[in-house]
């Protein structure tokens, strides 16, 4: 029994610091994560102890790879239902479909997306999509998105006020009648 409580210690420790030093936002102080992570330690380890004396130590192997198989399945499927709700329906079509007013829009909701909490592979679709959108942006109104880049941080949360919404007209001197 005391190397379990040591164990659980030893976790709760390990635990504290991974948080303290963790660049990601908290969702529990170090002492929550610390007190989690050694009860959970503690309880698994007299589950596993206490299954492998009843049932034996195959059993208790078995245990710990459903329990690990468990846990791996409901976190793919937690990310992957992240990535699918950040991705959102603007982002399921190409942007070359979309108009500048919805490019603008587009580029506004991934930036509230970035400011939430999002994982990194999410993190990582986001950063690829707005790049995506930077790219658009340019290819339509390159004088318009020199301007808002010239702006600075400050102006640069939405681009609307930058670039034109619509495509430019031809100059009507350069045009000439069909006959």
């Amino acid at each position: 029994m005391v190397a379990v409580l040591v164990s659980g210690a030893m976790a709760a420790c390990v635990a504290a610091g991974v948080v303290r030093e963790s660049r990601e936002p908290r969702r529990r102080s170090v002492a929550e994560a610390a007190l989690l992570v050694g009860g959970v330690t503690v309880v698994a380890l007299l589950v596993l102890s206490g299954t492998a004396v009843l049932a034996g130590g195959g059993v208790a192997v078995l245990l710990v790879s459903v329990t690990g198989a468990g846990w791996g399945a409901a976190r793919w499927s937690r990310e992957r239902r992240a990535r699918q709700a950040l991705s959102g329906p603007a982002a399921s079509s190409g942007l070359d479909g979309l108009d500048t007013g919805a490019l603008t829009a587009e580029w506004v909701r991934t930036g509230a997306l970035l400011r939430g909490t999002p994982s990194a592979s999410a993190l990582q679709g986001l950063v690829v999509r707005r790049a995506h959108v930077l790219d658009e942006l340019e290819r339509r109104d390159p004088v318009g998105f020199a301007r808002w880049m010239a702006a600075g941080p400050l102006a640069s949360a939405d681009p609307a006020g930058f670039v034109r919404v619509e495509p430019p007209r031809a100059d009507p001197s350069t045009e000439t009648e069909a006959a």
